[in-house]
């Protein structure tokens, strides 16, 4: 290991990352290790480390009149057990099939986004929830649509001497109902083949507003705006899954790989949103 850093402040972190760019490449930024560590398995680990762990203000949950923050290091775990309203079950149920209680326990929900697989786990509920990710560099900080952030395979629009900060989610204007489903070759510590995650605002049992988001099936994680607009206006019961039709999914760009045909992550997505929408339809009145 070249050099091992673990400060107490976000001003120190951002300090040190800014100074180590000037010659690049500059460190990694490590949280919880969980993606780190297993691609460096049988060989040294000589890179520049930036240990975020110590810095507390970082880590929980708040909320405030406009929203939630989640800081960046907050764990799985964190997420899974805090005490948080049904707008959020979609993300406590994706943060109960990230890995095992181990990956759980130090996997971090702004590791998860920076890594920025096709799969993350996080992406799809974050996604459906409009997060925004709140990037900090010793110049301030700025915030972009976690659509923004994500812009391809392993690929985010993270800056020289910038790391993430939090996630800010906003707070719905109605009361939300949200749901998560994963699809993959077994229910835990798997890759997903394709997952969905639904959120509903909902005025009166009728639906004000509809954010729908399909991953694993395309780069990047994608919403269905077809599929949002058909709903709009239906009223919350189990007949919702029969809005839903394959040409809503012409958007998705699914591939052929070891777990699954591209063909079948289509037509697994198809069935995975008509599932969750028939899970939210049972909160109807």
């Amino acid at each position: 290991m070249a050099s091992y850093l673990r400060p107490s402040s976000l001003a120190e972190a951002l300090a040190s990352l800014s100074a180590a760019n000037q010659n690049a490449p500059g460190p990694v930024i490590l949280a919880g290790g969980t993606d780190f560590f297993p691609a460096r398995v049988g060989r040294a680990v000589d890179d520049d480390i930036l240990d975020l762990t110590g810095i507390a203000d970082l880590r929980g949950i708040t909320e405030s009149g406009d929203g939630w923050r989640i800081g960046a290091t907050t764990t799985w775990s964190d997420v899974a057990n805090a005490d948080l309203p049904p707008f959020f079950d979609a993300l406590r149920a994706a943060a109960r099939v990230v890995g095992g209680m181990q990956i759980q326990n130090s996997g971090t929900v702004a590791g998860n986004l920076c890594n920025a697989s096709p799969a993350a786990d996080s992406v799809p509920p974050l996604l459906a929830m409009r997060a925004r990710v709140e990037l900090a560099s010793i110049k301030g900080k700025r915030e972009l649509g976690l659509g923004d952030f994500i812009t391809g395979n392993r690929r985010t629009t993270l800056k020289a001497g910038e790391l993430v900060s939090a996630i800010l989610i906003p707070k719905p204007r109605k009361e939300a109902h949200s749901v998560f489903l994963k699809l993959g070759a077994r229910e835990y510590l798997v890759i997903s083949i394709a997952m969905v995650a639904i959120v509903l605002e909902v005025e009166n049992n009728v639906i004000s507003a509809a954010s729908v988001a399909v991953g694993a099936c395309s780069a990047v994680a994608q919403r269905l705006p077809y599929l949002e607009a058909e709903l709009i206006g239906r009223r919350l019961n189990s007949a919702l899954a029969n809005r839903v039709e394959a040409a809503q999914f012409e958007t998705l760009q699914p591939i052929d790989d070891i777990r699954a045909s591209a063909t079948y992550r289509r037509e697994a997505a198809v069935v995975l949103v008509r599932r969750a929408l028939t899970q939210l339809g049972k909160k109807g009145a």
